[in-house]
C-alpha cells in the first residue's frame, strides 16, 4: 500500500508542477477556450491541461517500475506500456483539437485508433457475466470490439461531463479511487498478488486528477481540454477493463449476500454520473432531430445552475453523486451485511436530493451575477482583448488583437 501511495503522490506532484508550464504554452500558441453561449466561464481560459496530466501519469508509472513491489507489474504485464502508448496518442489528438479544432468524425476515428492500440498491447475484457450468474471467458472476436466500444464510450462520457471548473477532474478522481479500492479488495479477498495492473492504473489516474484539480477548480486558471478529458476517460476504461482479468467474478462478496451480478456492475457504478449525462445528451439531441455530437447547454451541471445552485455547489453535488454510487457499490459488493450499507446509501441519497431541491441562500443570486458578468464579457470581448501578463500574452505586445483560439464545435468540449 505504501508503494501505491508513493505513485499517487508522484503523479499528483508532477501534474501540479507541470501544469503552469502547459498553461504558458497554451497562452503562447493561442489554445484558449473562448466564450460561447453555452459556456459558464467569463474570460478566455487556456486549455492543454492534458499535457501536464500525461506527464504526471508517465512519472507515476516510471517510479512504479523502480519500486520493489510494484515493479512486478511493469515486468510481468503489458498494461503500463499499453496505457502510455494509447494515452500519448489520445492526448496528442486532444491537444490538436484544443488548439485547432477537429470535426467529430475525425475525433471519433482517433479515439478508435487509440483504443485499438491499447487492445493490441494487451488490455481487453476477459470475462462476461451471463444473466443466470455464470461467468464465461471472452474470445478475441468478442473481447476486442467490446473493449474498443467501452473505451470510446468512456472517453466521450468524460468529455461530456467536462463542463464546469473542477467537475471532470473531481468525478474522475472519485471514480479512480473507487476503482482502486475495488481492484485492491478483489486481490485481498481472493488471496492474489496485490500488485496488479488495474490497481496501479487506477491510483495513477487518481493522482493526476488530484494534481490538476488545484489549477482547475473554480475559478479555473486552466482547463484540461480534450487532451485531458479524453486521456482520463481512456485511463478509466483501461482500469475497468484490466480488473476483469484479475479473477472471475463469482463469489467475490462471499455467500449469497448480494446477487452475483453486482460485482460486474461496480466498475460501471463508479462512472455512473458521466454515463448518465452522456445517455441523456444523446437521447435529448436525437429526439430533437440533431446530431448526438452537437453541443448544447442542457447537461446535468447546466440544469443545476438553472435551478439556482452556484458554480461550486453544483460541482460538489455531482462529486457527491459520484462518490455515493462509486464507493457505495464497492462497499456493497464486499459486504456480508448489506442492510447498513443500503440504509446509509438511501439516507445520503435523500440528503443529496434535498440539497438539489434547495440551492441555499445566495446561491441563485451569485450564479445570476456570474451569468451577467459572462454576458458582459461575451459582448465586450471583440472590443478589447483579455489583460494578460506580458510574459503570457498569446500575441506580440501592441498587436491590438485578441489571442487566436478557436472554440471546438465538436463533441462535448466544455459542453
Amino acid at each position: 500500500m505504501r508503494e501505491y501511495a508513493l505513485v499517487f503522490v508522484v503523479a499528483a506532484a508532477v501534474t501540479f508542477l507541470v501544469t503552469p508550464l502547459t498553461r504558458r504554452f497554451a497562452l503562447r500558441i493561442g489554445a484558449l477556450a473562448e466564450i460561447r453561449d453555452r459556456d459558464v466561464h467569463a474570460v478566455p481560459t487556456p486549455r492543454l491541461g492534458g499535457l501536464a496530466m500525461f506527464a504526471g501519469l508517465a512519472a507515476g508509472l516510471l517510479v512504479a517500475g523502480q519500486l520493489p513491489f510494484l515493479s512486478a507489474v511493469s515486468r510481468d504485464y503489458g498494461e503500463p506500456r499499453a496505457v502510455l502508448a494509447a494515452g500519448f496518442l489520445i492526448c496528442l489528438l486532444g491537444a490538436v483539437d484544443d488548439r485547432f479544432g477537429i470535426d467529430a468524425i475525425t475525433k471519433l476515428a482517433g479515439q478508435v485508433l487509440a483504443a485499438g492500440v491499447m487492445v493490441l498491447l494487451g488490455i481487453q475484457l476477459s470475462y462476461a457475466l451471463l444473466p443466470n450468474g455464470e461467468t464465461v471467458a471472452l474470445g478475441p472476436e468478442t473481447a476486442v470490439p467490446l473493449t474498443i466500444l467501452l473505451t470510446v464510450v468512456l472517453v466521450n462520457a468524460l468529455n461530456f461531463v467536462d463542463g464546469l471548473d473542477g467537475l471532470a477532474a473531481g468525478v474522475a478522481a472519485i471514480a479512480a479511487l473507487a476503482e482502486f479500492a475495488y481492484s485492491y479488495q478483489i486481490a485481498v479477498n481472493n488471496g492474489l498478488y496485490r500488485a496488479t495492473p488495474a490497481t496501479l492504473i487506477a491510483v495513477a489516474t487518481a493522482g493526476v486528477c488530484i494534481g490538476f484539480l488545484p489549477h482547475n477548480f473554480y475559478p479555473a486558471r486552466q482547463f484540461m481540454g480534450d487532451s485531458g478529458s479524453m486521456l482520463v476517460g481512456l485511463l478509466l476504461a483501461a482500469s475497468v477493463t484490466s480488473v476483469t482479468g484479475q479473477v472471475s467474478y463469482g463469489g467475490i462478496a462471499g455467500g449469497d449476500a448480494l446477487p452475483s451480478l453486482l460485482p460486474l456492475a461496480v466498475p460501471l457504478m463508479v462512472l455512473a454520473v458521466p454515463f448518465v449525462d452522456l445517455a441523456l445528451a444523446v437521447v435529448r439531441r436525437t429526439r430533437a432531430g440533431r446530431s448526438p455530437f452537437s453541443p448544447d447547454k442542457q447537461h446535468l451541471h447546466h440544469r443545476l445552475l438553472e435551478i439556482g445552485h452556484s458554480h461550486v455547489r453544483a460541482v460538489l453535488l455531482m462529486w457527491m453523486w459520484a462518490a455515493l454510487l462509486g464507493f457505495g457499490g464497492v462497499l456493497a459488493s464486499f459486504s456480508n451485511s448489506p442492510i447498513p450499507v443500503a440504509t446509509a446509501f438511501v439516507l445520503l441519497t435523500l440528503l443529496s436530493l434535498i440539497l438539489v431541491r434547495y440551492p441555499g441562500r445566495g446561491s441563485g443570486s451569485s450564479h445570476r451575477a456570474a451569468g451577467r458578468h459572462a454576458g458582459r464579457a461575451s459582448a465586450d470581448r471583440t472590443a478589447r482583448p483579455p489583460v494578460l501578463p506580458p510574459n503570457e500574452r498569446a500575441v506580440p505586445p501592441g498587436a491590438g488583437t485578441e489571442p487566436s483560439g478557436r472554440g471546438n464545435p465538436a463533441l462535448g468540449t466544455r459542453a
